[in-house]
């Protein structure tokens, strides 16, 4: 295991404290699992991300032809505004260009 000094601002150390000790565990068991929680999100993201890349319409088609044709499910159905082909997404997820990430050399400071 190693050792890490970490400075935090003493407002969010109080917070930290408060979390931790509500969940009854140690602040460092707190930054722990914040640390995991984060990286998680960060590699999933990145996995689907290479996942995607790999993606081939054609084999999407063909997945989707197996499906049969049926009404959906009472409460399934689209709204009334939205056309057959348009994309479905919440407002968060559509993103213009993909932006820059910071390069991983200055997470690790």
């Amino acid at each position: 295991m190693s050792t890490l000094s970490l400075r935090l601002p003493d407002s969010l150390h109080v917070k930290v404290k408060e979390l931790a000790e509500r969940d009854d565990i140690s602040i460092n068991q707190f930054i722990a699992t914040a640390v995991a929680e984060k990286m998680a999100a960060l590699l999933t993201l990145e996995y689907l991300e290479e996942r995607a890349k790999r993606g081939n319409r054609a084999t999407f088609e063909r997945a989707l032809a197996k499906i049969p044709d049926r009404p959906p499910l009472p409460g399934d159905e689209l709204p009334e505004a939205v056309e057959p082909n348009q994309r479905l997404q919440p407002a968060k997820a559509r993103r213009g260009p993909a932006r820059k990430r910071r390069s991983r050399s200055r997470l690790r400071s």
